[in-house]
């Protein structure tokens, strides 16, 4: 069982980071210096939601057809691995971690750019100054991205294959433990993938108030 937990915050973990170090950058560029033509800005908000929902299961098949022997990426060796989780994890996070920032540097009082720039502020300055007034915002968009992964089942399950002491995660567990009938362990495990989301959640939480 402690196996199943650690390497459920070890794939959901790492996938979360990458997505930050990706999302929080381009939503934060996107945000604060949209492009000069509209329709471009209109393509580029269409592709970002539609990323926000996309759907897991598909991110797993195309995952796994690019990690698979015959595709571009099967010389990584990575499916059925941790590390192939991670990769289709990430593909889920980042767009909600980049739309979740877009729209709260949008929404940024447009007086407050102004007088950051007239004090002669760069664009780097710039952006981690309004990243500091969004701060509700950027945590939105974190806590978004770790719901969306810690949560889904679809892309482990196809790139993971749910291997005992591998790639088995609390998900994927309940999957398994459901299929063989064994409803009260399901629902364990799902107490304890609710109670691990939560104990998550108000930690940040707490941090962001300290």
């Amino acid at each position: 069982m402690l196996e199943i937990v650690a390497l459920s915050f070890w794939v959901s973990g790492w996938a979360l980071l990458l997505a930050c170090l990706i999302g929080i950058p381009l939503g934060t560029w996107l945000g604060l210096f949209p492009a000069r033509h509209q329709v471009v800005n209109w393509l580029i908000s269409a592709v970002v939601f539609t990323g926000m929902g996309l759907p897991p299961v598909v991110v797993g098949l195309v995952v796994y057809m690019l990690l698979s022997r015959s595709g571009i990426l099967g010389g990584l060796g990575w499916l059925f691995t941790p590390s192939g989780m991670i990769f289709a994890q990430t593909i889920l996070a980042t767009p909600l971690v980049l739309g979740f920032t877009q729209s709260a540097l949008e929404g940024l009082d447009p007086d407050l750019r102004l007088q950051i720039r007239s004090l002669g502020a760069s664009r780097w300055q710039e952006s981690l100054t309004a990243l500091r007034e969004v701060q509700n915002g950027l945590l939105a968009a974190i806590l978004a991205g770790f719901g969306a992964i810690i949560s889904e089942v679809g892309a482990v399950l196809l790139v993971g294959g749910n291997i005992d002491g591998a790639t088995r995660v609390l998900t994927t567990a309940i999957v398994l433990e459901t299929r063989k009938g064994n409803f009260e362990l399901a629902l364990g495990l799902g107490a304890i993938l609710l109670s691990l989301a939560l104990t998550t959640n108000l930690l940040v939480l707490r941090l962001r108030k300290g």
